[in-house]
């Protein structure tokens, strides 16, 4: 009798738990004055969350046969840029927001130079993660992670993305500049997150490629349910706190093309997103399955 497979569910469950177990052996703990510090980065890192983009590394390295303990080490060094993000994000000169995975923020946990220190401390702690032999043992691959990464995240991936969030609460945007905006802010690191794998693998070029189309389209589609989530959903829902781009006046895919309408963009990018995977040859059925979750999900 065949084995059935396990459900997507499954699946990301039980790499959530590995990811938490990583976070937990490498977030620092100290008895020393900046235990407070150590204590906010690791509620901030270890208060829940889907996991998406350690689940992204994981099953992009799965491709090309990668190591799975250097697959963690790099899914973990994502998803502490991706809480460093978050803690930021939520602070009272960013989003004000007080709820975050259910729980109060971190800014609200402990306080805001807690907060930014914890997000500072995430952040640096990804790279050193990186850097370390255990995440490869090519330094010229290493590298190629950091400059990623670095990129990714920085002035022209995430932050950028942030700062446009930022001016979107003072300036008319159309739907270029919104795509643009949410491709910084949210797509540049769930690209990172499915091309990291490809970089631990010394993929082809055109394989790489592929997995960063991929997850352009993923990340948009991502966003525009995030959107739909924040104009529908509830705080008991989402675990977080919703209504908040209408609060602030934010052009976002929903107020400029609509709740019907932006809910068909999404499915239509999570389409083309799967077909990107064909290169692969029914290899990707994860990223496949994932496509399909970020449009279905409800927080």
């Amino acid at each position: 009798m065949p084995s059935v497979s396990p459900s997507l569910a499954e699946r990301m469950s039980s790499l959530a738990s590995a990811v938490n177990d990583a976070l937990d052996r490498v977030l620092p703990r100290s008895d020393f004055a900046e235990s407070r510090l150590f204590d906010a980065m690791r509620y901030g890192a270890l208060s829940g969350g889907k996991r998406l983009r350690p689940f992204l590394v994981m099953s992009s390295a799965a491709l090309f046969g990668v190591n799975e303990e250097c697959a963690l080490r790099t899914a973990v060094a994502v998803e502490c840029v991706h809480c460093y993000s978050l803690i930021h994000d939520d602070l009272p000169a960013m989003d004000n927001s007080d709820l975050r995975r259910g729980k109060p923020t971190v800014h609200k946990q402990y306080d805001e130079a807690t907060a930014i220190l914890a997000g500072d401390g995430l952040l640096t702690l990804a790279f050193e993660i990186l850097a370390d032999t255990r995440t490869h043992e090519d330094p010229k691959v290493r590298c190629g992670l950091i400059s990623a990464l670095s990129k990714a995240a920085g002035a022209s991936g995430m932050v950028g993305g942030q700062m446009l969030d930022l001016v979107a609460e003072n300036a008319e945007l159309d739907i270029g500049a919104i795509t643009r905006l949410q491709r910084m802010k949210t797509g540049e690191l769930i690209a990172f997150s499915a091309e990291a794998g490809g970089i631990l693998g010394k993929a082809s070029p055109a394989h790489l490629s592929a997995l960063r189309a991929y997850a352009h389209d993923l990340g948009l589609a991502f966003q525009i349910i995030d959107d739909l989530l924040d104009a529908e959903g509830s705080e008991e829902e989402t675990g977080k706190s919703v209504g908040r781009d209408a609060k602030a006046g934010k052009a976002t895919f929903v107020t400029i093309l609509g709740l019907e309408r932006a809910r068909q963009q999404a499915r239509l990018l999570s389409e083309q997103a799967i077909r990107h995977l064909g290169a692969f040859d029914g290899r990707a059925q994860n990223l496949e399955d994932i496509a399909r979750f970020v449009v279905d999900r409800n927080k």
